[in-house]
């Protein structure tokens, strides 16, 4: 299997596609000013203490006060109070981590009240972005990610992936990181560090360890809600989850970009630096490898699959719901039980695609096609576990109930990614009717004409649906070099399958749509 990742990085967003043997199978999409991430570390204040769900409310800037719930704090939660606390007042240098004097673990059945109050200042990482109306999801219990490890302050344990199926190779790597970390650490050692060489485990040891102790020297008199140390941009951190050997190209529109990620991949793999690719084409990124046509066909309430078959995908504030459909699907099938079998096998196989496209967390109930045979049932139980198989997101599959429902929870870290594929007709701005189509052609000329006017261009480009673009261009003396002649001015017209049938923009040299 090849993966690919296609980087497309506008001024407000950046959206992030990997391909699976040109499938789409994941996009992430983040706005360029994104503030609270998962993995964000914050000094926050607490607000108010809530004993009857024994929890607290904390300001860490964000419009809505964060959720921090007792067991979330950890059992060292009162070790990571007094060093910061060393942190906030002390004059001097604090102590490094590893001459630290641990406090006791705290009563892992205990009260928020007993170890918190309104006022205090509380050191907090983001474990779940804000959703719909609430706010962010915190815990004490920090955590900071590299490539190959996981460092856990105030920790002690070392603990290997249980990915990394050598018990030899496993016993070599907890042995290793034993013997390097220093004290007042926990380490998780994960599935990318296997076989990797004890030098390139212990430099990223040690810069995890710098990142964290050097964050509190620049804490001192410092009053919450503040940063204090900021996950890595989306990009990178699914570079630094996805990259493996299987990767065969990653390409970026965005020079600057494309230069950040070349020294990062440098760092971690320098013999896949040569896999990053800097895209320069005519074309927009994601049209030119594809990507917007998968979109537009896989988003939305309705998804065909096989044969006429589809998926209904609904959404609500608690769960998603998705509902299995044969469709015009062949009568050729054996029975109804042969037929039922077989789209819902395929139908497993384009949920777990769709769980992971669109992020969908929380609670998702399938209504399968009915069947009768219990072998038919525990088939496609084990077809809907292998291909969540490839799924990193923390998932919980049951089995088919006696109403053939499958109920899967699936961990929601942030807001479901739901893309829009039908449009309000820019046309006909929703009243259903239009001018008429064979006055369209018109319509463009009309406009390129007030746009020369306007602004005095000798160049620019227009987009266009495929289809009326193959019409301008048509023949030796198209249309497109009459208008070029007609109003000196080079056009170039490019096809975009994003746009609908009687859609156009245009567009001046340096890529920047014209509004008038």
């Amino acid at each position: 299997m090849s993966n690919e990742l296609i980087i497309d990085a506008a001024a407000s967003e950046i959206s992030i596609a990997l391909l699976q043997d040109k499938a789409l199978v994941e996009l992430y999409k983040e706005k360029s000013d994104v503030r609270f991430s998962v993995g964000d570390i914050y000094l926050g204040k607490v607000k108010k203490i809530m004993p009857g769900l024994n929890a607290a409310f904390v300001d860490i800037g964000y419009e809505k006060d964060a959720f921090l719930h007792y067991l979330d704090l950890g059992p060292q939660f009162s070790s990571l109070k007094n060093y910061l606390f060393l942190a906030l007042s002390r004059k001097g240098r604090i102590p490094a981590m590893h001459r630290f004097r641990k406090h006791p673990d705290i009563n892992k059945e205990g009260k928020i009240a007993d170890v918190l109050k309104s006022g205090d200042s509380v050191l907090v990482q983001i474990v779940k972005e804000p959703i719909s109306t609430k706010g962010p999801r915190l815990t004490s219990e920090i955590s900071i990610a590299g490539r190959n490890l996981v460092l856990m302050p105030f920790g002690e344990k070392v603990s290997v992936s249980q990915k990394i199926e050598s018990a030899e190779e496993k016993n070599r790597l907890k042995r290793l990181i034993q013997s390097i970390k220093p004290g007042n650490y926990g380490v998780i050692v994960r599935t990318a560090a296997e076989k990797k060489k004890v030098a390139e485990l212990d430099g990223e040891l040690r810069s995890l360890v710098k990142k964290w102790e050097s964050a509190f020297l620049h804490l001192r008199n410092v009053s919450p809600p503040k940063l204090v140390i900021s996950e890595i941009n989306r990009v990178t951190a699914v570079l630094r989850d996805l990259l493996n050997v299987s990767f065969n190209y990653i390409h970026v529109n965005d020079p600057d970009l494309h230069k950040e990620m070349k020294e990062y991949i440098r760092s971690i793999a320098p013999e896949k630096e040569k896999i990053v690719k800097f895209y320069s084409g005519k074309l927009p990124v994601f049209e030119h490898f594809g990507v917007n046509r998968q979109i537009k066909s896989l988003f939305g309430r309705t998804v065909s699959f096989k044969n006429g078959a589809y998926l209904i995908i609904e959404h609500t504030e608690a769960l998603h719901v998705i509902d299995v459909n044969s469709g015009n699907r062949s009568k050729a099938a054996d029975s109804q039980e042969t037929n039922a079998l077989e789209v819902n096998l395929a139908a497993a196989e384009t949920i777990a695609r769709q769980l992971r496209l669109r992020d969908m967390g929380g609670i998702i109930v399938i209504d399968f096609i009915d069947m009768i045979k219990a072998e038919h049932r525990q088939r496609l139980f084990e077809k809907m576990k292998e291909a969540m198989s490839a799924d990193r997101t923390k998932h919980n599959i049951l089995p088919l109930s006696k109403f053939g429902l499958m109920q899967i929870t699936r961990q929601r870290v942030r807001p479901v990614l739901d893309i829009q594929t039908t449009e309000t007709c820019p046309v006909c701005r929703g009243t259903g009717k239009i001018s008429s189509s064979i006055l369209f052609l018109d319509k463009v000329e009309d406009h390129l004409r007030s746009v020369l006017e306007q602004t005095r261009l000798t160049s620019l480009k227009i987009q266009l649906h495929p289809y009326p673009a193959a019409y301008l261009n048509q023949g030796f003396l198209s249309l497109r070099k009459k208008w070029a002649k007609k109003y000196h001015c080079r056009i170039k017209v490019e096809p975009i399958t994003a746009l609908s049938f009687l859609e156009y923009r245009f567009f001046d040299n340096e890529g920047n749509e014209i509004h008038l």
